[in-house]
């Protein structure tokens, strides 16, 4: 199966990803809480819940875009030392320092320029590795998979939270008119991508999720491995231990 992209096949996804959230950063925000009504944030809290129960001191957050995963698990008092994120789109990141700035939280969380397949850090230094509505964009799932594992420390906890697809009736049908039909139109009217917004759809149409996602998993090395449907199956929070 060719991988889904948001422009052309000319070029990896990566730098289609890159560009594409580059192209819709200043729109991001809104749209992601308009399109969610809100509920994302929610989303979030219970991702980053689970992932405080393990306690953490220095947590890694891949795909963080503008910091909103972050900049919650801040103000969760999730860790006593430092959040770092990591993007590969510059747009996205400048968005999220503007935020941190307005917050003062300089000195509690750091964004940076990242490959989430390259990830710039040394083997085992982060008690916690968390990823929101990111893995779906990854240009190779488990190259992705098996570098967060890396930089974990023994013990250390994945946490994953992504789209998925509802199966039942009349979650389903509501879910795919309103992925498929609504997202799209208006996303291309306030982002001013015409493609950005067809993609979120069609991404998470091929991402394995449920137990497929778990398998691939424990293939990259991870293990107790468990799965959190939320909203009758709308998203997944997904937790690893290494």
């Amino acid at each position: 199966m060719k991988p889904v992209v948001p422009y052309t096949e000319e070029r990896g996804k990566k730098e289609q990803v890159a560009e594409m959230f580059n192209n819709i950063a200043h729109s991001y925000d809104f749209l992601n809480h308009f399109f969610s009504l809100g509920i994302d944030k929610i989303w979030r809290r219970k991702a980053i819940r689970m992932l405080r129960e393990e306690q953490p001191k220095r947590v890694l957050d891949v795909a963080t875009g503008t910091g909103d995963f972050a900049l919650e698990a801040v103000r969760m008092n999730l860790v006593s030392e430092k959040i770092i994120g990591v993007d590969i789109s510059e747009g996205m990141l400048a968005k999220g320092r503007e935020k941190i700035a307005q917050k003062g939280w300089e000195q509690k969380v750091e964004l940076r320029l990242g490959d989430s397949e390259q990830l710039p850090f040394d083997d085992h230094v982060f008690d916690g590795v968390m990823v929101a509505f990111g893995v779906r964009n990854f240009q190779d799932l488990k190259k992705g998979l098996t570098d967060m594992h890396r930089v974990l420390r023994k013990d250390g906890t994945l946490i994953v939270l992504e789209f998925s697809k509802p199966k039942k009736f009349p979650m389903k049908q509501l879910f795919g008119f309103y992925f498929q039909g609504v997202m799209p139109a208006i996303g291309r009217i306030v982002s001013k991508d015409r493609r950005a917004y067809e993609y979120l759809p069609e991404s998470v149409k091929v991402h394995p999720e449920g137990e497929a996602f778990l398998q691939i998993l424990q293939e990259c090395g991870y293990h107790n491995c468990t799965r959190r449907p939320l909203a009758g199956g709308i998203a997944t929070i997904y937790k690893a231990k290494k």
